[in-house]
């Protein structure tokens, strides 16, 4: 980790920090608040950031990689410098997207009770009276996106003149998304002797030049790279055609024993159709992108944070603020357009002392960007080898073994007692037991199961995701060579069609 003074150029390097939270000067309360969420050594960020912002005077720009600490890194020490005893707004936080806005207000009122401070949280999407209500009662700290925030400055409910502290995060997504204009007519509203603090995972020139014109003398304290560069992380790289993504992606699933993950799309139509794929096949997805409410954002977000939804299809904007410790996976679905993108994706997976592992698809093509993005980074990623047809059906047979285990140590089979003695009483154990299991997973155990077979046409049917239509073919997953769906062009589909049309010869002839 480095500081760097801009009025003198001198940069001091420092090591990551060893200490604890009690040497950088927090008070006795936060701590304690500190200590109860089981925080115990501060990450480089927060070594850096806290002393400068409590016992300092200068503007603080934090550049950091995303999952870093950077809310805690301004969070404690922001309540150790306002007063909760005076009724105005003291705080202003900006933040890029509504559900990270939603985060950053979280994290800070987890630290709140020990000072009091009054937090309102106010986004596109959340009730308007709401939010004019929570105004009106004078919070200290506000946080919120850019959007509703100018809104509520225009109605003139929000006004700015008692702002002390003005907090962008994630400033470089931010300018990504085009709102310059909104920050800087902001910034303009608020008093000239406020302290801005700017964090960013990376410094691109808009950021530069934001510090130059609004923000006075200042620090900064910069994640080295090789901090920055996440060992707990894996990243590889797939190359694959374009048309070839979905079906690779559920390779990579079929061969991992848990596959929690955020896959990325470019654009929402693209993020609608991948989660659509992955829904055909049988999983449990969950899609969100700017033509999906906020009630549905809200849900499908409680689902995946908690577990019940284990894959989330997004695009940037909508991924930003999602926060789950234990996500182990991250697939660029399609490779981004920039090395900063890439950064804030991948840095979704590997936290908490967890290690994660991104996949980035591309097609041979895109190898430039790939090469562009790793001199960049100063990384080299790993080119990944799709798992073949054998590794996953011996994972496929693994998990069989351990769910059949699994109902007979857990679950109550009175109600099929019966018929497992009638179903004995005609066969040998081990043919019953076989003709069970092809009868469920039928085609997936072919010895015939090649790459040609995983297709997006070779889907079959999982045992336990029946219709309740007693009629009704239950929902797909892959299948062997036998029984293929018939593809478009081949002999099946022709004969499919001849029956089709002699069935409607036929009711012509009837009428």
């Amino acid at each position: 980790m480095c500081i760097s003074n801009t009025m003198n150029k001198q940069t001091q390097e420092k090591p990551e920090s060893s200490g604890t939270f009690n040497d950088l000067g927090l008070s006795a309360k936060l701590l304690k608040a500190v200590t109860d969420k089981g925080f115990t050594t501060p990450s480089p960020i927060q070594a850096g950031v806290i002393p400068l912002f409590l016992k300092g005077t200068k503007d603080i720009i934090g550049q950091a990689q995303t999952g870093t600490g950077k809310t805690a890194a301004f969070a404690l020490p922001l309540l150790d410098l306002i007063d909760p005893k005076k009724k105005e707004i003291q705080a202003i936080v900006m933040a890029p997207t509504r559900e990270l806005a939603i985060q950053v207000a979280e994290e800070i009122q987890s630290f709140s009770a020990a000072h009091a401070a009054t937090v309102q949280v106010i986004y596109g999407g959340n009730p308007m009276h709401t939010e004019i209500q929570g105004i009106k009662k004078h919070p200290t700290i506000i946080v919120g996106t850019p959007g509703r925030i100018q809104h509520h400055i225009r109605t003139n409910v929000l006004k700015l003149g008692t702002v002390k502290y003005f907090i962008l995060d994630e400033a470089d997504e931010m300018l990504n998304f085009g709102f310059r204009k909104e920050i800087e007519s902001i910034l303009e509203l608020t008093p000239k002797q406020r302290r801005i603090l700017l964090f960013s995972a990376t410094m691109p020139k808009s950021i530069v030049d934001i510090a130059k014109k609004h923000m006075k003398e200042y620090d900064v304290v910069k994640v080295a790279s090789k901090e920055m560069t996440n060992e707990s992380i894996t990243q590889k790289y797939f190359v694959v055609e374009k048309r070839e993504r979905i079906d690779s992606l559920m390779r990579i699933m079929s061969a991992e024993d848990n596959f929690y993950a955020i896959v990325f799309c470019r654009t929402r139509y693209e993020t609608k159709k991948v989660a659509k794929a992955l829904e055909l096949k049988g999983l449990s997805v969950g899609a969100i992108h700017g033509d999906v409410d906020q009630k549905k954002r809200q849900r499908i977000l409680g689902n995946f944070k908690e577990g019940s939804l284990r894959i989330l299809v997004a695009t940037d904007v909508a991924a930003r603020g999602i926060d789950v410790s234990n996500l182990n996976f991250v697939v660029n679905f399609t490779i981004p357009e920039t090395y900063e993108t890439y950064t804030h994706r991948i840095g979704r997976t590997g936290r908490a002392g967890n290690k994660g592992t991104a996949i980035t698809f591309v097609a041979p093509d895109e190898m430039g960007k790939l090469r562009f993005f790793e001199k960049n980074l100063k990384i080299t990623m790993k080119q990944g080898t799709l798992p073949d047809a054998q590794i996953i059906l011996q994972k496929r047979q693994t998990s069989i073994i351990e769910r059949i285990e699994s109902i007979i140590d857990n679950e109550d089979l009175s109600q099929v007692q019966d018929i497992a003695k009638m179903l004995l009483d005609e066969g040998e154990a081990h043919n019953v037991v076989a003709a069970l299991l092809k009868d469920a997973y039928r085609g997936q155990f072919d010895p015939t199961f090649t790459k040609e077979n995983f297709s997006s046409d070779s889907i079959e049917e999982t045992p336990n995701r029946r219709s309740r239509n007693s009629g009704a073919k239950p929902r797909a997953q892959f299948r062997g060579s036998q029984g293929r769906t018939p593809k478009k062009g081949s002999g099946n589909s022709k004969n499919l069609k001849s029956k089709k049309r002699g069935k409607n010869a036929y009711a012509s002839r009837k009428k």
